[in-house]
């Protein structure tokens, strides 16, 4: 589960939901240009773009899931399971990164999409864990500057790299697969319908919003894949600050998980245990929990960006209230 969203308004937003059983990341992470990437495989990366985004900390290490550098670039991992497959062996062609490295290797050294792709083309997933404990997840990812967006898909067949001209991911199926089922919804329209039922009734739409009858409203990757392009297409953003972040805060609340509505088979209840809203031209990460509801933020821009140590802000999870009296 999660669904992610790039948003072009005066700046660039980007954001997400992170839809789990549990709560697993409680940190926004800023990682400083000068805190040393040490890759399995790549060699060292000691000096690097700053990064800022939701992460685990394990043995020291970020684990991000989602992040933006400080030059704009966004990326977010969702869960892709059954279709996933990094590849056993290293290769001699390519740089060989490991999934959980992708972030900071992309982000690290990339400040477009154009150079994004690039470095893509040179890299090889490998499947190496973390440790023992800790397997691969198998993710696909979203990538997206101010005038674009890619998804990254490593399956079988290879790995491929999609322009997504509608900037929305989720889960399963496969993005190809998500692009065709758009044409199954060709009828939407955010106006009133037109009568094509017969030309022998004088039928008449009995309320607003009849124009967008069928859009999905369940839960399933391919539903608020549908759901969240549509909003965010026809989306009427504001062009300052707190209405375009209110307005990303919008759609993704259109395909958050409630408690209750979704049980797995461990017998579980999916939540979106946060959603986060960054605005990438000046580097600040908004963010709310499933508990607390008021918006938290951080500003990268205020940190000391040339040091070496990794700075955490743990996440707010207790409701905050603004009491009026």
């Amino acid at each position: 589960m999660c669904t992610s969203i790039a948003m072009k308004t005066t700046d660039f937003y980007f954001g997400r939901t992170m839809d789990l059983t549990h709560e697993l990341f409680d940190y926004v992470v800023l990682t400083p240009r000068n805190y040393p990437f040490v890759f399995r495989q790549a060699g060292v990366m000691p000096k690097h773009y700053a990064l800022l985004g939701a992460a685990m900390i394990a043995d020291g290490f970020p684990l991000y899931a989602e992040a933006v550098n400080e030059k704009g670039l966004c990326m977010a991992g969702l869960n892709f399971p059954d279709n996933a497959y990094y590849t056993p062996e290293p290769s001699s062609d390519c740089s060989n990164v490991s999934p959980f490295e992708l972030i900071y290797w992309v982000l690290g050294k990339c400040a477009t999409i154009a150079e994004a792709k690039t470095l893509l083309a040179a890299t090889n997933l490998v499947n190496i864990p973390f440790n023992e404990n800790t397997p691969l997840a198998p993710l696909h990812w979203h990538i997206a500057d101010c005038s674009s967006s890619i998804t990254l898909e490593s399956t079988k067949e290879g790995m491929r790299v999609f322009d997504n001209h509608v900037g929305v991911l989720t889960n399963n199926p496969t993005f190809q697969f998500q692009m065709t089922n758009m044409c199954q919804y060709l009828n939407l329209t955010t106006g009133a319908p037109q009568n094509c039922f017969s030309e022998k009734y004088h039928l008449l739409p009995f309320g607003q919003g009849l124009g967008s009858f069928g859009l999905p409203g369940d839960y399933s990757p391919a539903s608020r894949f549908i759901k969240a392009a549509y909003l965010n297409i026809n989306s009427v953003n504001s062009s300052n600050e707190q209405g375009s972040i209110a307005q990303l805060f919008h759609i993704l609340d259109a395909v958050s998980v409630i408690r209750g509505s979704i049980v797995s088979p461990e017998n579980q209840y999916d939540i979106t245990t946060y959603s986060c809203c960054i605005n990438a031209t000046k580097g600040i990460y908004y963010y709310k929990t499933y508990s607390n509801n008021q918006l938290n933020a951080i500003d990268m821009n205020r940190e000391d960006l040339d040091g070496t140590f990794l700075k955490r802000f743990p996440l707010v999870k207790t409701q905050q209230i603004a009491w009026a009296n």
